[in-house]
């Protein structure tokens, strides 16, 4: 079990290229917006594919419009050609078409020997309760997508739609990852309870089956919109730099809490974080702390 207290700020090298395919959020709380920021302050240079546009602020998605299939499919190829990234993050998919996309394009260049991480954060659902992917993505993600990814990272809400089981607490988590586990092999699942009352735990499980707790401390704030985007987008980070993966969830867990402590309060519903928390230093000539 390890227990989190801090993070270990990055140095600002921007040596690697990491791809997030996601949905635009205008508040840059989550989504592509957010996910670039958590690459830049790791040190990444990122690009990104659109597979959604947002009518969304601070108090919640007001409508999605999904991005046509084969425009998604087209800018992945523009970017792949002159871009390839050493990392990819996937985050809201918004469509069913989509999923498929996605799905067939990451299936080519990993098929060819290409050794890099895919993390897949499934947005399911907004935290105001609006459904981002319909019925037919979430099963077209169980058939093609979960099979090809690397590491998922489901809250415990998204963790019981796609095991098909409720999951309202650790165990339960476990039994849902140890499905997962069976029916996906080599599938490493890390499980995120900041969505649950108390000490928020992540529970990562290993493509061997070996379960681990990371506990950290709860940040009272109200700025904790993004926080699964900037969770996955970071852990992708860390494990383009070549950490472990115990590594790239401790460090992303911290990363994330840190950032929260540091929201800059903006909004009059569930704000921002700040995400290039581990840049200011270097802005203000201070270095990082």
């Amino acid at each position: 079990m390890a227990v989190l207290t801090h993070f270990e700020a990055l140095p600002f090298q921007r040596s690697r290229v990491a791809l997030t395919v996601a949905g635009y959020d205008p508040s840059s709380g989550a989504g592509i917006t957010a996910d670039l920021q958590v690459f830049s302050a790791h040190g990444i240079f990122g690009v990104s594919a659109v597979t959604a546009l947002t009518v969304q602020s601070t108090v919640g998605v007001a409508g999605v419009q999904p991005v046509a299939g084969e425009w998604l499919r087209r800018t992945l190829e523009h970017l792949w050609e002159d871009l390839p990234a050493a990392g990819v993050k996937i985050g809201m998919l918004g469509s069913a078409e989509a999923v498929g996309v996605v799905a067939e394009f990451f299936r080519k260049p990993r098929a060819g020997g290409g050794g890099f991480p895919v993390v897949l954060d499934p947005v399911l659902r907004s935290s105001s309760g609006r459904e981002l992917l319909p019925a037919d993505g979430v099963e077209r993600m169980r058939e093609e997508l979960l099979p090809q990814v690397d590491v998922i990272t489901p809250n415990w809400a998204e963790l019981g739609m796609l095991a098909g089981k409720k999951v309202r607490g650790v165990e339960e988590a476990r039994e849902a990852m140890e499905i997962l586990g069976t029916r996906y092999p080599g599938l490493k699942v890390v499980a995120t309870g900041g969505d649950a009352a108390g000490e928020p735990v992540d529970v990562l499980r290993e493509a061997r089956g070996e379960v681990v707790e990371f506990r950290g401390e709860r940040v009272e704030t109200n700025s904790t919109h993004g926080t699964g985007c900037a969770f996955s987008s970071a852990l992708l980070a860390r494990l383009v730099r070549g950490e472990t993966l115990r590594e790239a969830v401790g460090g992303a867990k911290s990363y994330v809490a840190e950032a929260l402590r540091r929201a800059p309060g903006f909004g009059s519903g569930r704000g921002p974080m700040e995400l290039l928390w581990p840049l200011l230093g270097f802005m203000s000539g201070a270095g990082t702390e």
